[in-house]
């Protein structure tokens, strides 16, 4: 009875952590991701840039995944979890979005540090090899590509009433502890990321000895400096989750054996939470980091987006103040 009891509190201050981080997350990651589509494409030196374009879709994905969290965290807090240990087809979705955003962004994490090195390398051979419509063939095709992955292993997902849904099939098992965790969410994106990320930083730090022009020479350190920290926090986000998504597959644990149970619920609510930051924190880590982009963001809220709505507004809504309103923006 008392066992009962320390489980069932556990389990409400994980619905209520989970209930107040997904929103916070949420609330950041939508305002965060929508600046910076907005920034990105409103800015003309950002808007033909393949770094940019990569990072245009991780912004997509990751807006997308922040509504998808936030449906979660809605389930949770109204019937105590997210009914995936109650409906086989919810189970089986959510598998699949969270999969499939998860390793588009990171896939476009390490584009953008390759890109990034070639489009710096002092070769004139290699920094041709990469143009933009290369970059949109292979950001199109390796979203299809993790869509097809995602749904392929959400067939051998299954309920099991005693543990909830998990994955039943032990080949599959087996291919995510020793493949797909390790590897293609761990060390392969890492590694890609970390080594080209250090090498486009040092091929930065080199291009001071090419005759390159001021502001394109500007332009590569601001980029490769946010790449070089996007990576760096991408590793630390990363790291607990992918060890605990291992332990979990391979020691599931049944839900009668109640304090157990509660813990590891508590424990995934927490690093949940930090590896959704991966989805959320791309904003404010340019924006901290960067004085450039600082300047970009006000330039592009004030000048253009804000500008324009004070326009159309006075069009919409007062029209008899149009002509009063217009010399003064031409005279700025």
């Amino acid at each position: 009875m008392e066992s009962s009891l320390i489980a069932v509190k556990i389990l409400q201050v994980a619905s209520l952590y989970s209930t107040a981080v997904g929103c916070l997350t949420f609330t950041a990651g939508v305002i965060g991701n929508a600046v910076n589509i907005l920034v990105f494409l409103r800015v003309a030196q950002f808007r033909h840039h393949r770094s940019i374009f990569y990072l245009i879709i991780e912004s997509i994905s990751d807006f997308l995944y922040q509504f998808f969290s936030i449906t979660i965290t809605i389930f949770i807090s109204l019937y105590g979890n997210d009914l995936t240990n109650r409906v086989l087809i919810w189970c089986r979705l959510k598998y699949v979005f969270a999969q499939s955003f998860g390793l588009i962004t990171f896939s476009m994490i390490c584009f953008q540090a390759v890109d990034q090195f070639f489009s710096t390398n002092y070769r004139c051979v290699l920094r041709q090899i990469f143009t933009y419509t290369l970059a949109q063939y292979t950001a199109f095709g390796t979203v299809c590509l993790w869509l097809l992955h995602s749904l392929a292993c959400s067939f051998y997902v299954s309920i099991i009433p005693s543990i909830g849904c998990i994955i039943s099939n032990s080949i599959w098992i087996h291919y995510v502890t020793y493949v797909f965790y390790p590897v293609l969410v761990g060390f392969l994106p890492i590694t890609i990321a970390s080594v080209f990320s250090l090498l486009a930083y040092r091929n930065v730090r080199r291009i001071v000895r090419r005759q390159v022009p001021i502001e394109r020479r500007r332009f590569d350190q601001q980029i490769t400096a946010m790449i070089l920290l996007r990576v760096i926090c991408f590793i630390i986000f990363t790291l607990p989750y992918i060890t605990f998504r291992i332990y979990i597959v391979n020691v599931p644990v049944e839900q009668t054996d109640l304090i157990h149970y509660a813990l590891l619920q508590l424990v995934q609510v927490i690093i949940v939470s930090i590896v959704n930051l991966n989805y959320a924190a791309n904003f404010y880590i340019f924006f901290v980091s960067s004085a450039r982009y600082r300047r970009q963001v006000k330039y592009v809220l004030t000048k253009k987006c804000w500008r324009r709505w004070l326009i159309w507004n006075t069009k919409i809504v007062h029209p008899e103040n149009l002509t009063n309103y217009l010399p003064n923006v031409e005279m700025e």
